[in-house]
């Protein structure tokens, strides 16, 4: 899946580079200038926290003393401390697990939980914007079947491509065949279409899969976002949203309230994500490049209703 990622993403730039750019010079310098800035700082952004988190290990419990444990690992055999989770794919126990992502090729847990939400925020950005970008263009050559706009103008390059369309035609064709050949159109010969040049469709078939593709994307990664939205803004986890769902059920039924311990309200638990605490600056350390902790070992966690003070907790092992 990361080679597929990779592969995709690639494929989007190169196609942005070849297509995209040459169409928005003619809309002028300055706009151009700017998809330049804005579209590197997408691509560093989203490469960034896409390979962070891939290669960040989420955090697994440490051997020996732990500061507070909640139940034992009938897999690992050892202690588990709260909101820890065994993973079957990665086969040990993780901080804070969210889920195992394929895409990743890793778990979502403590340690990298942050570059695997700021990697879907990015990459949606990256996918809206392309995807605008690139409409114009799409509907030109969508609609029209002899689009206004040809990206390609490497003249050289097509004139060998339509003379290698023309030169088996001289052997086959007697001399008095009119042909009739020109760079991006048609070769017709006895009233015969031979088909279109190959950049021609290249063209047309690149525009169609970059905005097909990030429009499908985006549409995911929406969806994928509102839901991960959900999550943080409640203080849980994907597991623990289904262990919480259960016992708000259970406590429902003998007429208690159940309150998520982990919940701080929506701005804390999104700064405690991010790691924002300690005066760290939303411009510095997630619209760049920043490879700063979250919040906490992962071990111990203060709750809304006390903090937990490991010094003089009992339950130490």
């Amino acid at each position: 899946m990361v080679a597929l990622v990779i592969v995709l993403t690639l494929s989007v730039v190169v196609i942005f580079y070849i297509f995209i750019i040459p169409f928005t010079l003619l809309q002028g310098f300055y706009l151009t200038l700017f998809h330049l800035l804005f579209g590197h700082w997408l691509l560093i952004m989203i490469v960034f926290n896409y390979f962070m988190g891939v290669f960040t290990h989420p955090g697994r419990p440490p051997q020996g003393m732990l500061p507070e444990v909640v139940s034992m690992c009938k897999k690992c055999i050892a202690p588990k401390p709260p909101r820890t989770h065994h993973c079957s794919v990665c086969n040990m126990c993780v901080l804070k697990m969210d889920h195992h992502c394929p895409w990743l090729n890793n778990c979502v847990g403590h340690y990298n939980h942050r570059y695997f939400v700021m990697f879907c925020v990015f990459m949606w950005v990256g996918s809206a914007y392309v995807a605008i970008t690139s409409f114009p263009l799409f509907i030109d050559q969508f609609r029209n079947e002899e689009p206004r706009f040809q990206p390609l103008k490497f003249w050289i390059v097509n004139l060998s491509l339509d003379l290698a369309l023309i030169e088996p035609l001289f052997k086959e064709s007697p001399p008095d065949v009119m042909l009739l050949a020109s760079n991006f159109s048609d070769v017709v010969v006895e009233k015969k279409v031979i088909p279109k040049p190959v950049l021609k469709k290249l063209t047309y078939n690149c525009v169609l899969y970059e905005f097909m593709l990030c429009c499908g994307v985006c549409a995911a990664l929406a969806l994928l976002l509102v839901w991960h939205y959900q999550l943080i803004s409640r203080g849980e986890t994907s597991i623990e949203h289904h262990i919480n769902k259960s016992e708000a059920a259970r406590l429902k039924a003998a007429g208690k309230i159940f309150k998520n311990p982990y919940d701080f309200g929506t701005k804390m638990n999104f700064k405690m994500l991010l790691g924002l605490e300690y005066e760290r600056s939303f411009w510095r350390h997630i619209l760049l490049p920043s490879m700063h902790l979250p919040y906490g070992d992962g071990l111990t966690w203060r709750s809304s209703t006390y903090i937990l003070d490991p010094s003089s907790n009992p339950k130490t092992l």
